[in-house]
């Protein structure tokens, strides 16, 4: 018997108000008065499935690209390869327009109908460029105390390249300048910037 009243949940009780009824909870079902001070970290869960981006058809590897955004904007650079979340591997060359190996968001980019024939690259090379780690920054250690102080005034200093990215960005831009030395007016088209006037309209335009 006493097995049975502790399995029994303790019953609600219904109290009238006025017009309308009300059921009040027993005082071992209401919430408890006393909080941890400290919440404890659940992980969220994620429902939505991470799916692979799919690259627009006119972004095709070797296609003359216009860039949108960050430092180069206004620049055309050659799509090497599509790397996983909408990313582009893109390069100038650099000897043409300055524009290095780097990866560029594919929704800040305008694909234009001339393309350059990619034969030639060194596929290895393209494939370490296009590695996760290949392009984190180097940790510095920065300068604490009165060293630190007394060199605020001072320039900043110039970044140096690893000769490692050097000797990748040569090996690229070797193939892909014979091949566009071979289309007349090509390397004159990569060297010049893009940028619209007054009453342009570039929905209109044929890239």
């Amino acid at each position: 018997m006493s097995a049975q009243k502790g399995s029994e949940k303790p019953a609600s009780q219904t109290k009238k108000f006025g017009k309308g009824e009300r059921e009040i909870p027993h005082h071992t079902q209401k919430a408890k008065k006393f909080y941890p001070a400290e919440d404890e970290s659940k992980p969220k869960k994620v429902r939505k499935s991470i799916k692979p981006a799919r690259p627009r058809p006119s972004l095709a590897p070797g296609s003359i690209l216009i860039l949108l955004a960050g430092r180069f904007r206004g620049k055309r650079v050659i799509l090497l390869k599509h790397l996983p979340q909408g990313v582009l591997l893109v390069t100038g060359p650099y000897k043409a327009n300055g524009v290095p190996l780097r990866r560029v968001n594919a929704r800040y980019v305008i694909a234009t109908s001339v393309k350059v024939d990619l034969k030639g690259i060194d596929e290895k090379v393209v494939e370490k460029v296009a590695e996760e780690g290949y392009f984190t920054r180097e940790k510095k250690n920065d300068k604490v105390g009165e060293e630190a102080f007394f060199k605020q005034g001072e320039k900043p200093e110039k970044k140096k390249i690893s000769s490692a990215r050097a000797s990748d960005q040569k090996a690229v831009d070797k193939t892909l300048l014979t091949n566009i030395k071979k289309e007349p007016m090509l390397l004159e088209y990569l060297r010049s910037s893009f940028s619209l006037r007054a009453g342009d309209r570039p929905h209109e335009m044929k890239w």
